[in-house]
C-alpha cells in the first residue's frame, strides 16, 4: 500500500495586457514557459477570442512548430485590435515556479 499523502497540484491565473504588435512574441514566450498550461486571449472588454491549451513539455525539442497554425491565427487577430489581455493559467510543479504566488 502507498501511505504517502497525495499531493494536489495547485493552479493559479495571472492576467497581462499587451499591445497588438507584441502579442505573437508574448504568446511564443508563454508557450515555452514550463508552468503555463493554458492561455486565454481576450479583447480588452473581456470577451474570449481564443483559448490555447499547452501540453506539458511542448517547448521541448522544437515542438513550438506544432503551434505555428495557432501563432498565425494570433498574428491575424493582432492586426485587427490594438490591445489584448492574456490570461495565463499556471500549474505548480513546472520548472519555472518563480512566478508562483507567495503565501
Amino acid at each position: 500500500m502507498n501511505d504517502e499523502p497525495k499531493k494536489e497540484k495547485r493552479t493559479w491565473t495571472e492576467e497581462i495586457e499587451v499591445a497588438g504588435n507584441e502579442l505573437v512574441e508574448k504568446v511564443k514566450e508563454l508557450i515555452q514557459d514550463s508552468s503555463a498550461t493554458r492561455l486565454i486571449i481576450r479583447k480588452p472588454s473581456g470577451d474570449v477570442l481564443m483559448e490555447v491549451p499547452i501540453v506539458a513539455g511542448a517547448a521541448v525539442g522544437g515542438a513550438i512548430t506544432l503551434f505555428l497554425p495557432v501563432i498565425a491565427a494570433i498574428g491575424a487577430m493582432a492586426a485587427l485590435l490594438a490591445q489584448f489581455k492574456i490570461e495565463i493559467v499556471r500549474e505548480e510543479g513546472g520548472e519555472n515556479d518563480a512566478n508562483k504566488p507567495q503565501q
